[in-house]
């Protein structure tokens, strides 16, 4: 269990500010959820720079202090934490573009770790959509069902949260859809819809 949380927050950490690495070619990927095109910018820009504001159920846990100070480390020229908890980043244009490159990148890299991880045995594939707003995990139903391996859809659709926000997602209707397909018929049989599922887990 030890080591399926290191790699789910190996996951989680990919998708984070930090838009200062090289990014890795070798994780380039067609789509194979949809064929949709990459929603346009719709994030509050102006002349030079670009703000985006992050709500704070996406913190809920961490430590605030930390991911500022992170945030800052990594070249983001000012982040302020709002009186309802959530944080707006402020960048330059050219950091944004960078910053979007870094995310897209770890997520397909993440992607592409998961379909290998012995961790998570029973899945055996991942398709997702350009923007990032829907994965297809393909399993084998019967090691799924007696696994922990669901615990991966959460950090895929954290992620997937995380890339729509700072495209300029409205933070009204954003969202991450989770397929989980059999392998054996192709059948998708359970499908989880992010943010909703984490209102359903804080009710339970």
């Amino acid at each position: 269990m030890k080591k399926l949380l290191i790699l789910l927050l190996t996951l989680l950490l990919s998708i984070l500010l930090i838009a200062c690495s090289n990014g890795d070619d070798s994780g380039k990927k067609t789509d194979g959820a949809d064929k949709a095109s990459e929603e346009p910018l719709k994030v509050d820009k102006g002349l030079i720079n670009v703000e985006v504001t992050i709500p704070a159920t996406l913190y809920e846990g961490q430590d605030i202090d930390s991911i500022i100070s992170e945030a800052k480390n990594s070249g983001i020229k000012e982040v302020t934490k709002n009186d309802d908890g959530s944080l707006t980043y402020k960048m330059s244009k050219s950091e944004h573009k960078e910053m979007m490159k870094d995310l897209k990148e770890g997520i397909v890299k993440s992607v592409e770790e998961l379909k290998t991880s012995e961790d998570f045995a029973s899945i055996n594939d991942v398709a997702y959509n350009k923007s990032f707003s829907e994965f297809t995990l393909t399993v084998n139903k019967e090691k799924f069902e007696g696994s922990f391996d669901a615990i991966a859809s959460f950090g895929l659709a954290l992620a997937g949260m995380y890339y729509q926000l700072f495209n300029g997602a409205d933070v009204k209707d954003y969202k991450v859809t989770i397929n989980f397909k059999d392998e054996s018929n192709g059948e998708v049989f359970d499908t989880m819809v992010y943010p909703e599922a984490l209102n359903e887990n804080d009710n339970k």
